[in-house]
């Protein structure tokens, strides 16, 4: 695949190395606007996902993700997986506990993009089950 196939048309950027404890497999991160609102463009390896977190506020706050490319996965606690493609839109309210990242059998690449709230801030958990991600087709 190309670059462009696997990140979409905001690019792979870098290894997301300061993040990567918190990833099972390699992701990505290109920031696309660091100003204002942070938009980032996050593009996970076959199989790559995060794991458990939230974005705490104490008002406002939030995240948006924007499916570009390839296929993944969104799940917020307690909730069935959605199923991310091309031009899909997920909006994860603040407190929301949940996970995202690629398909077993595809890249995947999203916009996240930080909704401004007061006293913003993530809190990373556990890793997602492996035999509950298996599962997912």
């Amino acid at each position: 695949m190309t670059e462009l196939e696997k990140a979409g048309i905001f690019g792979l950027g870098q290894p997301n190395d300061g993040f990567a404890q918190f990833f099972i497999g390699q992701s990505y991160l290109n920031p696309v606007v660091t100003q204002g609102i942070g938009i980032f463009n996050v593009t996970f390896e076959p199989g790559c996902r995060n794991n458990w977190h939230i974005h705490h506020a104490k008002s406002g706050g939030g995240q948006i993700l924007l499916c570009t490319s390839g296929r993944g996965w969104y799940q917020a606690e307690g909730e069935e997986p959605v199923s991310l493609t091309p031009g899909k839109a997920v909006y994860i309210p603040p407190e929301v506990t949940h996970w995202h990242g690629a398909a077993r059998d595809s890249w995947f690449a999203h916009l996240a993009i930080e909704v401004p709230g007061k006293e913003g801030s993530n809190e990373w958990l556990e890793p997602v089950d492996e035999s509950q991600y298996n599962i997912l087709p």
